[in-house]
């Protein structure tokens, strides 16, 4: 037996070394792995950006207590509905009602006090004007005395010029004598009295002075004991603590009988949120994303309470404060939410999905496409296109955008012009046949030129496809085509902006993987947008799959059999 194995032996040996030789030979094997593919298609893609958050009252209100005292009274307690203004809880009060009585006793003495010195000052002025008649009729009695002793000196100075002629007697002569220094002593005397009078008055307006000055004293008492009244009287009402706001009650810290020390702080005794059925979501946005959301946005989100539902809110602002966290860097986000039915509650945990953008009709690729690398050497290099092709501009012929790209920027430029401009059915003709034109000379000098070429031929003829229409325009028309021109130059700047490179592989006639340069919108994670580039819907792109390596021959020429 052992003389025949060694013959079977050598038998498995060479053929197994002739096996392996036609494998090296081939380069391949019918039990290669088959290409796989995905195909491109149209439809909706919304792209959006996750992130979590916390719901928070819109405006949260911190009841305390500005004094320290023993609470009596407790009057909500949680989720309890409160106006403002409503009573809440109350604090021990009757020390300081006490202290209120004795400050309205104070003020009424003070009131008292102030009532005499104005009596004071009212009979000091009274006085006052009763010295101002005296004065006055002093000065009535001198104008009379004085007119008195005018008459008496001219009666004088006659019986005199009598006396010395001798037609007069001596005894009339020494009667107006008399006469004339009785009213002379006369006057004399008002003089005094008039002199006493204004003595009077000086002393009067000074005590007029005092008067006044008492009362302005007595005033200021007054004024501080009311104020000192007001004071204790805005601490007894400060023992009812009031709701500020309309809103329910989420959090309460004081029980019964506790007492509040509110020496240096005011100590929070209820947390009232002012209205749940509209609440906000703090959301940690991370830094990669927050440069896509914009206040305006559409956000969905769930909570956990309620799986199977999905709310909606839109973003209200991007906080410009960043939070550090072990090197990660997030925003905050507002969400603005209506919850009207009070099914969402504060402190709930939202698992947000915030639509940055939207598209109801794009072309879409998958994103594996995307991904895919053939090997090296499984590529059809001549088929490797250059940069990414150029963004199909509404107002301008000739651009990518895939098989029929060019076909669907004539029509989208065609239906925007007549909307916009609204040109004459001659003008409409001869844009039209503008139009044809640029698509023939397009399609001629397609034939044979480099993706490069292309690129430039296109953008001469749109310039000149756009001075050839606006020739063709009258100046009103004209005018709205250029600015028409305008807002689509910036709206392909935008997009221009907004765009990424990209490519995609699809199976060539030799059976190897041709690359096809994408230019790349937005994209939901699965699906992205093509925006730009030779591809259409349809198209059978490759996934994954296919020969692990070339086939090739091995260097050296054949080679015999390795049997050990």
């Amino acid at each position: 037996m052992r003389r025949w194995l060694w013959p079977s032996a050598l038998l498995v040996i060479l053929v197994a070394g002739v096996g392996g030789y036609a494998f090296t030979v081939s380069g391949s094997s019918r039990n290669d792995p088959p290409w796989r593919f995905a195909t491109a298609d149209r439809g909706p893609i919304v792209a959006a950006v996750r992130a979590t958050g916390t719901l928070t009252p819109v405006s949260t209100v911190l009841v305390g207590s500005q004094l320290s005292g023993l609470i009596v009274e407790i009057l909500v307690d949680f989720n309890s509905q409160v106006k403002a203004g409503q009573v809440v809880a109350r604090l021990f009060s009757e020390q300081i009602k006490a202290r209120r009585d004795g400050a309205a006793a104070e003020l009424a003495a003070a009131e008292a006090d102030l009532g005499v010195k104005r009596a004071q000052l009212d009979r000091a002025r009274a006085s006052r004007a009763r010295a101002d008649a005296n004065l006055r009729d002093i000065a009535a009695q001198r104008d009379r005395a004085m007119s008195t002793l005018a008459e008496n000196r001219r009666t004088l100075e006659r019986q005199s010029d009598l006396f010395k002629t001798g037609s007069g007697s001596r005894a009339v002569y020494d009667a107006a004598q008399t006469q004339v220094d009785v009213q002379t002593s006369q006057l004399a005397s008002v003089d005094a009295q008039n002199a006493s009078a204004r003595a009077e008055i000086v002393g009067l307006e000074a005590d007029i002075a005092l008067a006044t000055a008492q009362v302005a004293a007595s005033g200021a008492v007054v004024s501080q004991r009311r104020a000192r009244l007001r004071e204790i009287e805005i601490d007894l009402a400060n023992t009812e603590i009031r709701s500020p706001v309309d809103g329910v009650v989420v959090q309460r810290q004081i029980e019964l009988g506790q007492t509040v020390a509110a020496s240096l702080s005011a100590p929070t005794l209820f947390t009232i949120a002012q209205d749940l059925r509209e609440i906000e979501i703090y959301a940690n946005v991370d830094e990669a994303d927050v440069g896509r959301i914009r206040p305006g946005q559409r956000v969905t989100f769930s909570v956990n309470a309620y799986p199977n539902r999905s709310f909606e809110g839109s973003v209200k602002l991007v906080r410009l404060g960043a939070q550090t966290v072990q090197n990660v860097v997030t925003y905050t986000g507002i969400i603005t939410v209506q919850n009207q039915d009070l099914a969402l509650l504060p402190g709930m945990t939202a698992n947000l999905q915030v639509i940055t953008d939207e598209r109801q009709d794009a072309l879409r690729v998958p994103n594996a496409a995307l991904r895919f690398k053939p090997a090296t050497g499984a590529l059809a290099v001549a088929s490797a296109g250059g940069a990414a092709p150029e963004e199909p501009n509404p107002f301008a012929q000739g651009g990518g955008g895939g098989q029929g790209g060019g076909a669907r920027a004539a029509q989208a430029f065609r239906e925007r012009l007549v909307n916009d401009v609204k040109p004459t059915p001659e003008q409409m003709a001869a844009i039209d046949a503008i139009l044809a034109e640029s698509r023939e000379r397009m399609r001629a000098e397609r034939q044979g030129a480099s993706p490069e070429e292309i690129r430039r031929n296109a953008q001469t003829m749109r310039r000149e496809n756009n001075r050839r229409i606006a020739e063709a325009l009258d100046p009103e028309r004209r005018a709205r085509f250029e600015k028409a021109m305008q807002e689509a130059q910036a709206q392909g700047r935008q997009r221009q902006r907004e765009w990424t490179p990209g490519r995609v592989h699809v199976l060539g006639a030799d059976g190897l993987p041709r690359p096809i340069e994408l230019r790349l919108g937005v994209g939901d994670g699965a699906v992205t947008e093509v925006v730009g580039g030779d591809l259409a819907a349809g198209a059978n792109l490759i996934v994954g799959g296919g020969p692990a390596r070339p086939p090739q021959a091995p260097p050296g020429g054949p080679r015999g059999p390795r049997l050990f």
